[in-house]
């Protein structure tokens, strides 16, 4: 789960990291009000939408008037904007958020995430920040810092100093790195947070050190046990088809393709993708049923892949387990006859009750193509979505 930047620096403040003072703003007349309570003669105006890239995509205005803020939140509220990072309709612009201006003498980078090779949650600085830290990775790779914390032994002083010096900070701003650097890896942890990203993190004109953007990820699996974080998620800035999903129980990922998939655990979701792309063919989604997948979660899955216009064919791979493949076609007859589906379904089904699986729909009377395995499903969900196009 996502939050918003205007949030993430609310986490960090009460951490302890320092950032500029800022107002939200759900309309102009607000905005403006913002720049009131601010005061000084300078802001910046800032879409909050869950992407990065938003400056370049005129969703980050700097601003030396209270009009010039006004114009500036009106030209975004109500708006969408459109990144690198975002679907291609862009994701909507429901409040700004508007900061005090900043004197910048460097902008460095800092992120906190989980180094799943080694089972460390790992610090990433560099002093390239304010660019797109993955093309600094890829063309410059010395200007990459890495430090991986043992959980045992926490983060140490000589780690914070090592980064603080990779970044070229000196005498006092060492001191205030650190402090950031502990305030960052402790709200980390007590946050079940997965992803915690400073771009920038500033050297003002005056030496301080300040965040002047914030983007966290919270741990999805953890927010059982993070219920005032749930209460900021913004389900406005999330796919509709993978929210609706999540409410049923059912992963799902939208992709590009117009082969929709309907699978029972991930890797073999993965490799039902992989062969419909090495067949010539492109998946339309990422859709796990899960290992007790019931009719109706079945019924409600039809309905999520059909509400996506572009699916032409509907790819059903089912290997029965813990789950049973006759119980699963149960499902798919009484979707497809309750749903109403249109375009070609294929079903592929191996394991526990698989032939009284097969049985049921070859008795059902629809339009459903039996393959006998998944490399014969894959080549015919490809060409039945061919002949629909």
């Amino acid at each position: 789960m996502n939050l918003h930047e205007y949030q993430s620096k609310q986490l960090f403040a009460e951490y302890g990291i320092p950032v500029p003072s800022g107002r939200i703003a759900r309309t102009p007349e607000e905005a403006v009000a913002a720049t009131r309570e601010l005061g000084g003669g300078v802001w910046v105006v800032k879409a909050q939408v869950h992407a990065g890239g938003r400056g370049k995509a005129g969703g980050v205005k700097l601003c030396k008037s209270p009009e010039e803020t006004r114009s500036a939140a009106a030209g975004m509220l109500g708006s969408r904007l459109k990144t690198k990072q975002t679907v291609a309709e862009g994701l909507p612009i429901n409040l700004v958020y508007v900061e005090s201006g900043s004197q910048i003498a460097r902008e460095l980078y800092l992120s906190l995430l989980l180094n799943r090779d080694r089972s460390r949650i790992a610090f990433v600085a560099s002093e390239a920040g304010g660019m797109n830290i993955e093309e600094v990775a890829a063309t410059n790779p010395e200007k990459i810092l890495r430090v991986d914390v043992d959980p045992a032994a926490g983060l140490q002083p000589y780690q914070c100093r090592e980064l603080a010096f990779g970044l070229g900070l000196k005498g006092e701003q060492v001191k205030q790195f650190e402090k950031i650097a502990r305030g960052l890896y402790q709200l980390y942890l007590d946050k079940d947070l997965s992803l915690v990203e400073i771009n920038p993190l500033i050297v003002t004109a005056d030496g301080g050190l300040a965040a002047l953007d914030a983007k966290i990820n919270v741990e999805a699996n953890a927010l059982f046990r993070q219920k005032a974080l749930e209460g900021l998620r913004d389900e406005t800035q999330e796919d509709a088809m993978e929210l609706e999903a999540s409410r049923h129980d059912l992963n799902y990922v939208s992709l590009d393709g117009n082969i929709a998939c309907m699978v029972n655990g991930a890797g073999l979701a993965m490799a039902t993708m992989d062969l419909i792309k090495l067949h010539g063919g492109s998946p339309a989604n990422f859709l796990d049923v899960g290992g007790t997948a019931t009719p109706e979660r079945v019924t409600e899955a039809f309905r999520l892949i059909l509400s996506n216009r572009k699916v032409k064919a509907i790819l059903i791979n089912i290997f029965g387990g813990i789950v049973r493949c006759d119980y699963i076609a149960q499902g798919v007859v009484q979707a497809v006859k309750n749903v109403g589906v249109k375009v070609p379904v294929i079903v592929r089904l191996e394991g526990t009750n698989a032939d009284i699986a097969r049985d049921l729909l070859k008795k059902s009377g629809l339009a459903i193509t039996a393959a006998a395995d998944l490399t014969d499903a894959a080549t015919k969900a490809v060409k039945l979505a061919g002949k629909a196009r």
